[in-house]
């Protein structure tokens, strides 16, 4: 592993506004060790879509530390703004010709610090039962899992778009998000909680299922999925291969 130019320069911008960020919300140290440890991971990682990618981990910190204060309002900003980076990537890996298998492995690891992230801060605010944080974990959690160690291992893994993974987060960042918003502008979001207590688990079930069906189908390797990113259409991984 060696540093690379994007990842230095993309590192000092984030750790900039990160800067800026502290200086006016004065956080916790961890989640100020947090912004710098992902800067340091950052600047190993190569490739501009690699770094928007990586924008949701360092957003992952304002989105707990609103979370945890009940600053919803905010909150909502940083999860519109996450998702958008979702869309953005892919759009500059295709438009820099640089779609690659790391930036498949490397969606879901992403996604799931974020959402970690966010659906933690709320339970520990009261504002989500625990239970559907758990759900949400549990949905991000194989993908982060395996598609980290794919790249500590420095294997890539195979990548094919599904529709399941896309879903699935689009319907958590807009429920989740949309509780946010409503409770920031004071509006009852009971409604859309209860959506969100019958809608995020289904979309768990059926992702997990489409996982087990890919894993059939392709016997001895490992399924996964999420936002596009390969060739501007794959994501995460269905199967394994050396990088």
């Amino acid at each position: 592993m060696r540093l690379q130019r994007s990842g230095v320069i993309a590192g000092l911008v984030y750790l900039l506004i990160g800067l800026a960020w502290i200086s006016v919300t004065q956080p916790p140290l961890y989640l100020i060790a947090w912004l710098f440890a992902v800067a340091v991971a950052g600047s190993y990682v190569p490739g501009e879509a690699n770094q928007v990618t990586l924008a949701r981990a360092y957003l992952a910190v304002p989105a707990f530390a609103y979370a945890t204060s009940g600053q919803l309002g905010l909150l909502a900003v940083v999860v519109a703004v996450a998702g958008l980076t979702d869309l953005v990537d892919g759009t500059v890996a295709r438009r820099l010709a640089q779609p690659s298998r790391l930036g498949g492995a490397l969606d879901p690891v992403v996604d799931g610090v974020f959402m970690g992230a966010l659906c933690i801060g709320l339970a520990i605010g009261g504002f989500i039962p625990r239970w559907l944080a758990l759900v949400v974990i549990a949905r991000y959690l194989l993908p982060a899992v395996a598609g980290g160690l794919l790249l500590a291992f420095g294997r890539r893994p195979e990548l094919r778009h599904t529709v399941t993974g896309q879903v699935s987060t689009t319907l958590i960042l807009v429920l989740i998000g949309g509780v946010c918003l409503f409770r920031a502008l004071n509006q009852d979001a009971s409604g859309l909680l209860n959506a969100a207590e019958v809608v995020i688990p289904i979309a768990t079930v059926a992702t997990y299922v489409h996982l087990g069906f890919a894993a059939l189908r392709r016997p001895g390797t490992l399924a996964s999925e999420g936002s596009p990113r390969n060739q501007g259409e794959a994501s995460d991984f269905v199967g394994i291969k050396p990088g």
